[in-house]
């Protein structure tokens, strides 16, 4: 019949959900302390920077410039002006702790930079990739994507001091939408993740399938529809901390917001900003989930680089839980 305007024909779009794999997480983890870092405006205040992350983060940019050096003049001997130059001081106990932290970091580059060939550029470093879905604007900056043969694969920097295992790389949500994300991006087959541990010199990798990664869209996809039904019953008046309870965890000792959360700040004592660098000679434990870089600045684990100016942090420390795997 002419002139009956059929049920949602004019209505608007759906408005797609923005997030990083970091944000998703974050949600996952603690929607409490997700509401603390994307929704609450002017957000709560943070704890101290911590040193775990700084080194993280200069490791990281370290690896960066490497990268963006003429191939003919990159070696080991350029190694120590690259980390010297990113290198960020916060969180440290005290400079004997720094200078021993800048050594170690300085002898995983060495030892990681051995084994690249210079001559060798990834079609992306530090990149930022991103695809869309129904309800999803999913973008996020990976650590490295190089090319073999034909393919793409994702390599994720790891710093924290727990050696990482196929299932680590199976599991990580972060690098099975950055697989999606880079094919939907460069239009080549992207199936291969790995962890490069930096401190042990090992590759922890996944060879995902069409299905596998399916799975991890569709957990991201529900993830985000939660996140979406909180900030709505928020909009519609439902206390904050009805809306975002808390999951008290060990995470809750590494938190940036447990002064402003009396379920965290109960849950597990406090940490000191240089805890996760003590106790072993291998090198720092990451802090779980929740720790952001030296203020905002990127943390060390799980890559990419969220619209909150943290890079996520993963599991590693004593005790933090790790999401259910999906691959």
């Amino acid at each position: 019949m002419s002139g009956v305007q059929q049920p949602g024909l004019f209505d608007a779009p759906q408005r797609l959900f923005s997030c990083t794999p970091s944000r998703l997480g974050s949600y996952e983890d603690c929607p409490r302390r997700y509401r603390f870092t994307y929704v609450d405006r002017p957000q709560p205040p943070k704890g101290p920077p911590w040193a775990h992350n700084s080194l993280g983060a200069s490791v990281h940019t370290a690896l960066k410039n490497w990268y963006g050096t003429p191939a003919e003049r990159r070696g080991p001997e350029l190694l120590p002006k690259l980390l010297r130059a990113t290198w960020v001081s916060e969180g440290y106990r005290d400079q004997e702790q720094e200078r021993e932290a800048y050594r170690r970091a300085l002898a995983w580059l060495e030892t990681y930079v051995d084994g690249l060939d210079p001559e060798d550029d990834p079609v992306g470093v530090e990149r930022t990739v991103a695809t869309k879905t129904a309800t999803l604007a999913l973008s996020g900056r990976v650590d490295r994507i190089d090319r073999r043969g034909d393919d793409l694969v994702i390599v994720d920097y790891k710093t924290g001091r727990s050696e990482l295992d196929g299932d680590d790389a199976r599991g990580s949500r972060a690098l099975a939408l950055y697989a999606i994300a880079a094919q939907r991006t460069f239009r080549r087959r992207c199936v291969r993740v790995e962890l490069h541990h930096l401190p042990t010199g090992t590759v922890a990798a996944h060879e995902h399938t069409e299905e596998s990664l399916a799975r991890h869209l569709r957990r991201a996809e529900a993830t985000a529809a939660d996140a979406v039904a909180a900030e709505r019953a928020l909009a519609d008046g439902v206390a904050p901390d009805e809306a975002f309870p808390a999951v008290p965890s060990p995470r809750c000792g590494w938190c940036d917001f447990r002064r402003v959360c009396p379920e965290g700040s109960a849950a597990w004592p406090a940490k000191e900003p240089w805890a996760a660098l003590e106790g072993r000679a291998d090198g720092p434990v990451g802090a779980p989930s929740g720790a952001s870089g030296p203020g905002g600045a990127a943390t060390t684990v799980a890559g990419g680089v969220d619209e909150a100016g943290g890079r996520a942090a993963g599991a590693g420390v004593p005790g933090a839980q790790r999401r259910p795997a999906d691959g």
